[in-house]
């Protein structure tokens, strides 16, 4: 890391310890500049079995890494053959089987990491001291002479210059940048899984021959099944359907019996996935969205990103790639500019710079995102799916993300 700025460096906030915090403190440290991030969570372990895998892109999710020198860890935690894609309706059988075929140019591969895993690598990448576990955001204050006073649940009181706000779909800070507020899809569910070692035994085999190496998605009668092979093993789902009540049963026998319900006429595979789903990992999960094409007017001494900014549907693979992005932008800003000690308006201006080209791509996978899930949630599907996949992946769709 380089050598911390003789000149008084201002108070570095960040809310949130996820894909977007991690990478802005990462930026920032790895170029001499103190940051904290404040995570509501205890620890890494609360989350490890939770989130699907992740297609970093070249010139998002993978340059932030590379620009902060984990280009090498990337590579030992990612797979390739994790981009296989499968497209089918509720029998099961794929419409469309999309293999990921050798490049030339790595630039054009888009491998896949486990979130926790690449979490992982980022946290240990940083001191441990960078990273204040167990503060949840329970207030943010301005104090009207651009800093802001941060009151966490735990009952820490401290005041930042600059707060990055990167705490999610449910963000405590985007209220001081925007008023809009969740909408929701009408779309419900829960995200389920399989243990490594259930995935492995051998009345699993028809489970892990229909899933594949990578993610496996059916769609039909308004609803979804969207599978992914992690890299220990363990396959996860996330089962969505047509709903205008968000909630869904947390209570892993409850959910089961409502899933069984739901999917009575699917596959026999896909009713035993559900049959021996991980009671220790049963995760609601309603969609939300930002309005598409969410921007403001730049307000100094806060940003924000990823999901805080541009929540979307994960449809389009582009949520944490976004996020990374936004991260790696917005720190490479404030570190030039508080490395040569610009004035506090330059560095705000900078950082407006940053936001307006995030709200710029944004919009775009935001857009994509909302139709890609339309059509899986399709009375059409899985026609509609494979239709608009293949659209997708001729067109290389996602690589700006």
């Amino acid at each position: 890391m380089s050598t911390p700025h003789t000149h008084p460096m201002p108070r570095i906030a960040i809310i949130g310890g996820g894909m977007g915090g991690l990478v802005v403190l990462l930026t920032l440290l790895r170029r001499g500049i103190p940051a904290t991030v404040y995570e509501r969570d205890a620890d890494l372990n609360v989350r490890a079995h939770m989130g699907s895998t992740l297609d970093l892109g070249w010139e998002s999710g993978q340059r932030a890494l590379r620009e902060n020198g984990l280009e090498e860890a990337f590579k030992a935690n990612s797979r390739v053959e994790g981009e296989e894609m499968r497209i089918g309706g509720k029998d099961g059988i794929p419409l469309l089987h999309h293999t990921p075929e050798k490049v030339a140019d790595e630039k054009q591969a888009r491998p896949e990491i486990d979130r926790s895993a690449l979490r992982k690598i980022m946290l240990d990448a940083v001191p441990a001291d960078a990273v204040k576990w167990e503060h949840r955001l329970a207030s943010i204050r301005p104090l009207g002479d651009g800093t802001h006073e941060l009151t966490f649940a735990n009952g820490l009181v401290t005041v930042a210059d600059i707060v990055v706000g990167a705490d999610g779909a449910h963000s405590r800070v985007r209220p001081l940048v925007s008023p809009a507020t969740l909408i929701s899809h009408e779309v419900t569910g829960v995200e389920i899984s399989i243990t490594p070692e259930v995935a492995a035994s051998p009345e699993m085999a028809d489970v892990r021959d229909a899933v594949g190496q990578g993610s496996c998605f059916l769609g039909q009668d308004s609803k979804i099944m969207a599978l992914q092979r992690n890299s220990d093993g363990r396959i996860r789902a996330y089962a969505w359907h047509r709903s205008s009540n968000p909630d869904f049963p947390a209570d892993p026998a409850e959910a089961r019996r409502a899933l069984l319900e739901i999917y009575h006429d699917w596959a026999p595979w896909v009713r035993k996935f559900i049959e021996h789903c991980d009671d220790a990992a049963v995760y609601p999960r309603a969609l939300y969205y930002l309005p598409v094409g969410h921007r403001w007017e730049h307000k100094p001494g806060v940003a924000v990103i990823g999901d805080a900014a541009h929540l979307m549907s994960p449809a389009a693979g582009a949520g944490a790639n976004l996020a990374m992005l936004d991260g790696l932008e917005l720190g490479l800003a404030l570190a030039d500019a508080l490395s040569k000690g610009v004035s506090a308006e330059e560095r705000e201006a900078a950082v407006a710079a940053v936001e307006e080209r995030m709200f710029a791509r944004a919009e775009k996978s935001a857009a994509l995102s909302y139709s890609n899930l339309e059509a899986f949630i399709s009375p059409d599907a899985p026609q509609s799916a494979v239709d608009k996949m293949k659209a997708m992946v001729e067109s290389d769709g996602r690589r700006e993300a």
